[in-house]
């Protein structure tokens, strides 16, 4: 299983959202709806983002080499493709794609859509994490900010347990009724 927190894909996403549609684009400026997914692979499975794309052609072969696997998980980063459109659902089942009303976005169908006649998944870790400063090579890359970890977070307030007045209580249930008869001719006994 891979170890890749959504918040690291959906940032990735994020810093390129917006951005125009390119068919056979590669770079910040833009891409296509295989470029974005061929992102979203290589950073879930730590290769360079850019430079590395495939398309709805060599999709297939190129997820397996990223060790992808047949088929769609519930918890997996799932890619669905058809002969001319590809698109992508993070592991919480936020959609990502471009093309589907214009450039890079978050949102449009995910990976689920009906017209989609292959689907891949890449097994993700619940629970673990790595670093959001992952391998961007090209030229307009901006770094992306680490997540936020234990040392950002406030410690929680400690309430002592005197200061907690006890629940009233709560009267008992009122018994339920019996059902009614049913209606209708009375059946002889």
């Amino acid at each position: 299983m891979f170890a890749i927190a959504t918040a690291s894909l959906l940032a990735l996403v994020n810093q390129v959202s917006g951005t125009p549609y390119i068919s056979g684009g590669d770079t910040a400026r833009g891409t296509d709806c295989s470029g974005l997914a061929s992102w979203v692979a290589n950073a879930a499975t730590g290769r360079p983002v850019y430079g590395n794309r495939f398309n709805t052609g060599n999709e297939e072969a190129a997820l397996r080499a990223r060790g992808f696997l047949p088929g769609t998980a519930p918890g997996a980063l799932n890619i669905g493709w058809n002969g001319g459109h590809t698109a992508v659902t993070l592991p919480d089942g936020t959609p990502v794609s471009s093309g589907e009303g214009g450039g890079v976005r978050i949102g449009g169908g995910g990976a689920f859509q009906r017209q989609f006649t292959h689907h891949m998944h890449l097994p993700i870790a619940p629970g673990e994490d790595i670093p959001a400063d992952l391998p961007l090579d090209g030229p307009l890359d901006a770094p992306l900010a680490p997540p936020a970890g234990p040392a950002d977070l406030p410690a929680p307030e400690i309430i002592e347990a005197a200061n907690f007045a006890p629940a009233p209580e709560a009267p008992a249930p009122a018994p339920e009724a019996p059902a009614p008869a049913p209606e209708g001719p009375e059946m002889p006994v």
